[in-house]
């Protein structure tokens, strides 16, 4: 029987770290896929090289070909170019739709029964490029942006009132940008119903607001201290 395998796409700063949390949970064979020459391999070989210390499991390794992917269980795609301080993630589009398709058309040919994960931005839209690229169900083909927005919404609400992340339940919705909700009526803390925070006057609806609007933003903020992103 085969060992699961993960695939990805794009060997940057998000897919070197994401390598190394699938090796460090041992989720299967991990094998890193990008059109820079050496990149791919040297971090593969970088990761590899703990492997006995972190008590990796299954293989890592780094490719420029797209056939390495084949038979992969899933396919996670942070392939595109990154956003720079003053821009938004609508910005991309034109470029990153290109690469999307190409990567795509990759994805169908090599590993059509993944599951793909999308992580390039603008998000939204380079999951319908990816999905219709590819053909795949809608089932198939999904973004990571809800879990990062929750987890930040979590974290600024956690900040301001001086408690623990474990203590916020909450989650956003909609489109990962302008559009996103925080679901405010939905979250508890320490579990209370943040409103009732709100009503208590622990939490001025001004500062809520401001989090809301930091969290819309998050992006931007991590681009404008990195410079990059």
């Amino acid at each position: 029987m085969a060992n699961p395998k993960i695939a990805l796409i794009g060997a940057g700063n998000i897919g070197g770290t994401l390598a190394h949390l699938a090796a460090l949970k041992n989720l299967g064979d991990v094998v890193l896929v990008d059109v820079a020459e050496g990149v791919p391999q040297g971090k593969a070989l970088d990761l590899a090289q703990s492997g006995s210390v972190e008590g990796f499991a299954y293989a890592i390794s780094g490719s420029n070909d797209y056939k390495a992917i084949k038979g992969a269980d899933v396919c996670i795609v942070t392939a595109g170019i990154a956003r720079k301080p003053g821009m938004s993630r609508d910005d991309l589009i034109a470029t990153n739709t290109g690469i999307i398709k190409k990567v795509g058309a990759e994805i169908k040919k090599h590993a059509p029964g993944a599951f793909v994960i999308v992580i390039t931005n603008p998000l939204d839209a380079m999951v319908y490029v990816m999905q219709k690229v590819t053909g795949f169900k809608p089932n198939k083909v999904v973004g990571m942006a809800g879990v990062l927005d929750s987890s930040r919404f979590q974290l600024f609400l956690a900040e301001k009132l001086g408690v623990s992340t474990k203590d916020i339940k909450t989650f956003v919705l909609g489109g990962h940008g302008d559009t996103m909700v925080p679901m405010v009526n939905y979250t508890t803390v320490a579990g209370i119903p943040l409103m009732q925070w709100v009503k208590n006057k622990k939490l001025s609806q001004k500062d809520l607001d401001a989090l809301i609007a930091r969290t819309t933003n998050g992006g931007a903020e991590i681009v404008s201290l990195l410079k990059t992103g």
